[in-house]
């Protein structure tokens, strides 16, 4: 089993102050095995942050994310007997979450779990035998697209035998609120 942390549309310091006390109490080094960002991230100290909860670290860039960075626009890995693809859903065309979007660019990175950002929305759902997950902004950054962001993040615990267990925190109410939702591969 391997336990990977999905976030993205951080924000700092342009947009939000900084990762909620309450999720930064729960992720914690040594319990993550990888994390996954939807990219913006933008300033250091957050991505040295993640370092320390895992050194396996996949960022895509978004698109405030400086270039000099040299973020890939997207990525592709295998876990679990699951080919996970991650890209930050602003380079798709029409972009902002559309499914038809969505679903043809994980057929065209042939994944069964594509993780996108952007929106600053959690989204979970399985589409054409995939799952896709956006896990929102951690921050709860304000976006155009988004009038009230609720910040949240994904951990997903992947097993081998193609299944994954997804785990959504979101803070409402100065609550964190955790849901599940399972995808298994046909």
């Amino acid at each position: 089993m391997t336990l990977v942390l999905v976030l993205g549309d951080i924000h700092i310091p342009q947009r939000a102050a900084d990762i909620p006390a309450k999720f930064r109490k729960l992720l914690v080094p040594g319990k993550i095995d990888k994390i996954l960002c939807t990219g913006n991230l933008t300033d250091r100290a957050t991505l040295e942050y993640l370092r320390s909860i895992t050194p396996e670290l996949y960022i895509v860039r978004g698109e405030f994310d400086d270039k000099a960075q040299n973020y890939p626009v997207s990525h592709r890995l295998m876990e679990e007997g699951l080919c996970v693809g991650l890209i930050n859903g602003h380079y798709m065309v029409p972009a902002h979450g559309d499914v038809d979007t969505l679903a043809a660019t994980a057929r065209q990175m042939d994944v069964d779990v594509l993780v996108t950002g952007s929106t600053h929305r959690f989204e979970a759902y399985e589409e054409q035998g995939r799952f896709f997950i956006n896990p929102g902004s951690v921050t709860g950054a304000f976006s155009p697209v988004e009038a009230e962001p609720i910040p949240s993040f994904v951990l997903m615990e992947m097993k081998m035998g193609q299944d994954v267990v997804a785990y959504v925190y979101q803070l409402v109410d100065d609550e964190v609120i955790v849901d599940r939702i399972e995808y298994h591969k046909s």
